[in-house]
This record gives C-alpha cells, sequence and structure tokens, in this order.
C-alpha cells in the first residue's frame, strides 16, 4: 500500500454487524489484559540461584530466557553415566569449544571467565536435566557438578548478571 493511499471507512450498507466488527478490539483488550495479569515464570526465584527444576518445564524456561533476552544453555544428561560422560554431554550440548578440558575445572572456566571477557552479558538460565544417580556418577560427583554451577551463579552474582541454573536427576 502507498503512503498516500488511506483506509476507507466501509459504508453503513456492506459493514458487519457492530457485535463483530468489534471483536478483534475486545480480542486485543483481553490478550493484552491477559498478558499483563500473567506474572513472570521466574517471579520469586532469585537471580542467582541453582534448584532443582521441580514445577517448572524446560521449554518454558527457555521461552522465559528468550522474553528476558538471556542466554538459554541446556543439557539433558539421560545418556551419561560416568563424569566423563557428562561432561562430554555439556560440551557438546552447550557447544563449547573442542580445546574444553572435560574436567570440572575447565566447566567452571568456560561458565563463567570467557563469557565475561567477550562482552557485557544479559543473564543466563541453564538446565540440566536427568543428572544421573548411579554407582558410576555417585552423590559426590553430582554434588560437585552443582557446586560448579553453584560457583558460576555466585560469579554472576558479583558482576550483576542474573544466573539461574534448574537441574534433575535421572
Amino acid at each position: 500500500m502507498k503512503a498516500s493511499e488511506k483506509f476507507q471507512p466501509v459504508s453503513p450498507t456492506t459493514a458487519k454487524p457492530a457485535r463483530l466488527s468489534t471483536i478483534p478490539k475486545k480480542a486485543a483488550a483481553m490478550d493484552q489484559s491477559f498478558h499483563q495479569s500473567q506474572e513472570p515464570l521466574l517471579k520469586g526465584v532469585r537471580s542467582n540461584i541453582v534448584q532443582s527444576i521441580r514445577a517448572f518445564h524446560a521449554h518454558d524456561l527457555q521461552n522465559e530466557a528468550v522474553q528476558l533476552g538471556q542466554h538459554f544453555l541446556y543439557a539433558n544428561l539421560a545418556g551419561a553415566q560416568t563424569k566423563q560422560e557428562v561432561l562430554d554431554a555439556i560440551a557438546q550440548q552447550f557447544t563449547f569449544p573442542a580445546h574444553f578440558g572435560k574436567n570440572f575445572d575447565a566447566l567452571y572456566d568456560s561458565v563463567t571467565d570467557p563469557l565475561h571477557k567477550s562482552g557485557p552479558q544479559p543473564g543466563f538460565i541453564v538446565v540440566l536435566e536427568q543428572i544421573p544417580a548411579n554407582a558410576k556418577f555417585d552423590k559426590e560427583a553430582r554434588e560437585q557438578l552443582l557446586d560448579i554451577f553453584r560457583d558460576a551463579a555466585d560469579y554472576w552474582a558479583d558482576r550483576k548478571i542474573p544466573f539461574r541454573c534448574f537441574y534433575s536427576f535421572l
């Protein structure tokens, strides 16, 4: 449509009944009030925390990251059984560089310092689903893994950048 063209009002003889022509306005108003009444998904969740995913779903957290303009990092660890497999899966799914050291120190370094040095960051929502709970990846290994993300949350908190990590066990 050219800039000089304008919408012309419909003549009363061809207009639809008033109740039908107001539906788009009502729908838009209802949609707007619905979105205004919806609270943010992470309302009440501290901005730098590592916690069980419980009531959240990964796709909802991903949508929230998009709405907040934050990075979304997701790893499904269901196929991993050992520490090395867990680190391999995280490295692959977080798309770490090939030179990733595949140890807990390298994991911490990968989610902190290089990102900080690359410029201002908008925040992070991290999901670690189905962390293995078996003899090869025991409670101590799980706690070490979560400690890495707790330390990363502290690192980003010091820089006033939100870093939320949600996890579940297999």
